[in-house]
């Protein structure tokens, strides 16, 4: 069992991960104020002591505490610390991103020092954009000072700073959406206290304001953290150290793409290359932003290259290059003067790595089957390492038996041959379970259920729903549920419960295949068939020279650019009402609205 410790955006997102599992855990906030949904969690509100902590951990077998509570909670920290240390229980401490620390800000240690500072500096009108907790911290300053206190405008707030004895007529409260630079501007102080809360608590939004305001900014250090607790950072870190201290709370185990341990390898290799040190773990940030760390199994050196291996883990995902090594080997050359950034890395196909033959892919013909996602995770990671902006590093990524592996996919289709493709668009493998996803699914459409949601609208995944999330932006975000390739589970679980609307947002990809009757559109049990996508535009009465060209596609967004715009008119809607075909009689009492999205994330079709 977990506790979870929140009450922050970072509670929001641990919440959001344990929920994937399914799996009962514990969420605890100190106020009843923060609205959150936990679709398998119970939650708790009231602050606990140490001792109660203890008896609360022992008394529901807690193994695992996890920390996603405010930097600044430092008392919570201790009483973490103290719980973990008696009862031997890991923590994983869900860490905020921080900016480096600019030397133009004025650096305290704490609010005494803050107090010492802002009086050495001769400030005497004071903005404090450090919350309510801090009025008592800096009650000496602000008794002999002119001092506005920002504090959010609910009746604890309200209560706390009476109970301090502050001028009511000081508070200034927040607004969502403000513009810091006008507060600035109506109250004219000499500078501004804020707390080094990270990018989640708006940090840099009040620095930079200060700064156009051209008034110094005083910020109170976060407090240091125990240095027993593990620190994570972003959804995709938390989940793996979870998997890691506690393995049966996840059903089945994430991994990582061939993209991301391709990254990490080649990372390591170029530092191996620079230092002549072997290297054993590789830290390198995901698309997301988030940074992971994956270890590096095998360093060697020959001449003027460095090779680093790491082992792909898939996770509980099927995937046929799970375990696989993952070699890449980085030479430096000093030929770059006057390059572009995606000429100073050179990509070449090593042993097990296949070399495109078709058109379609986004990549060049004849060239190594490394697609764009990870070839810019690489060029990130080795640009800024680079020893002088004329070197050029030529990547060589291999994959040792990759070239039986790519007979078990659908390479050859696809115009691969010679080996397996380094992909990979978010750097994680997600676990393929039939089972536990549709438990997911069926969750999360309750929790809207429940809460009185009208209208689902169910989307293949994070992009999709970023799209479909701006168009109907007054829904809550309950509303939204990812099918992943399940759509008729899906909207079977919709009718079950009695949704009375449901909108289906679907991109080109899955469309040609939910078109032809797959309600379940996995890559591992259904491909495009352009035999029944050139029927499909005869049927349109699409021009010959479409319907003909339809054969030589490799990837269905093609189909965008293949198609006149007269032709699309004719094509995509008829797809759509295939797809509706199928997918109506699911929902029988229910309005069901289908929308095609582009890549781009326009609907351009409806149906």
């Amino acid at each position: 069992m977990i506790l979870i410790l929140g009450g922050t955006t970072e509670g929001r997102v641990a919440v959001r991960v344990a929920d994937e599992a399914a799996a009962t855990y514990y969420y605890s906030t100190k106020g009843t104020l923060q609205s959150i949904e936990c679709a398998h969690g119970i939650r708790l509100t009231g602050a606990m002591n140490a001792e109660e902590m203890e008896c609360f951990c022992r008394d529901h077998a807690i193994k695992l505490l996890i920390d996603a509570a405010h930097p600044f909670a430092q008392v919570l920290h201790q009483t973490i610390e103290k719980v973990s240390k008696c009862l031997q229980i890991p923590v994983i401490r869900y860490e905020r991103r921080y900016p480096p620390r600019d030397e133009d800000l004025i650096w305290c240690d704490s609010y005494a020092d803050a107090i010492h500072q802002m009086e050495n500096k001769g400030i005497q009108r004071l903005l404090a954009l450090s919350g309510v907790n801090t009025l008592a911290p800096l009650r000496p300053y602000w008794r002999s000072h002119t001092t506005w206190f920002r504090i959010l405008e609910r009746e604890e707030s309200l209560s706390l700073a009476e109970k301090q004895g502050f001028p009511q007529e000081r508070l200034v409260f927040y607004r969502e959406g403000e513009d810091e630079l006008k507060l600035l501007e109506q109250l004219h102080p000499d500078a501004i206290l804020t707390k080094e809360s990270g990018f989640s608590g708006y940090f840099m939004d009040k620095v930079n304001a200060a700064r156009q305001f051209g008034i110094p900014v005083f910020v109170v250090k976060r407090p240091t953290l125990p240095e027993t607790f593990y620190r994570v950072y972003g959804e995709d870190g938390l989940r793996k150290q979870i998997e890691r201290l506690l393995p049966e709370f996840f059903p089945l185990k994430s991994g990582y793409t061939t993209g991301a341990c391709a990254t990490a390898a080649a990372k390591a290799a170029l530092l191996a290359l620079l230092s002549r040190k072997e290297q054993t773990e590789s830290q390198i940030t995901l698309p997301s932003g988030e940074q992971i760390t994956l270890p590096v199994a095998y360093t060697e050196w020959a001449g003027c290259s460095a090779t680093c291996t790491v082992i792909k883990e898939s996770g509980d995902d099927p995937d046929v290059t799970n375990h696989s090594r993952i070699r890449v080997t980085v030479q430096l050359s000093p030929e770059a003067s006057g390059c572009d950034d995606t000429e100073r890395v050179i990509f070449q196909a090593g042993e097990g790595v296949g070399t495109v033959s078709l058109p379609g892919l986004g990549l060049k013909v004849g060239g190594p089957a490394i697609n764009a996602t990870p070839r810019k995770m690489i060029r990130q990671e080795l640009i800024p390492l680079l020893p002088s902006p004329d070197s050029v590093a030529i990547v060589t990524v291999s994959v040792p038996g990759g070239e039986e592996l790519a007979k078990r996919t659908f390479n050859p289709k696809l115009g691969i041959i010679g080996g397996i493709s380094i992909i990979g668009t978010s750097g994680i493998v997600r676990p393929f379970s039939s089972d536990a996803f549709i438990a997911s699914i069926r969750k999360e459409a309750s929790v809207a259920k429940a809460i009185g949601c009208e209208t689902l609208v169910i989307n293949s995944g994070a992009k999709s729903e970023r799209y479909l999330r701006s168009l109907y932006a007054s829904l809550p975000p309950q509303s939204f549920v990812h099918y992943g390739n399940f759509i008729g589970e899906t909207l079977k679980i919709a009718a079950d419960l009695g949704f009375k609307q449901v909108i289906l947002g679907i991109m080109i990809g899955k469309a040609v295949k939910l078109a032809e009757g797959f309600l379940d559109t996995h890559s591992k049990k259904v491909v495009m068939n352009k035999g029944f996508l050139q029927d499909v535009a005869k049927e349109a009465k699409c021009e010959e020279a479409t319907v003909d060209a339809i054969n030589r596609i490799t990837l269905a967004r093609e189909l965008w650019e293949l198609l006149t715009e007269k032709d699309q008119n004719r094509f995509f809607p008829l797809l759509l009402q295939k797809c509706k075909s199928y997918c109506a009689p699911i929902l029988p009492d229910g309005e069901l609205t289908l929308l095609l999205i582009s890549e781009e994330g326009k609907v351009l079709y409806q149906s």
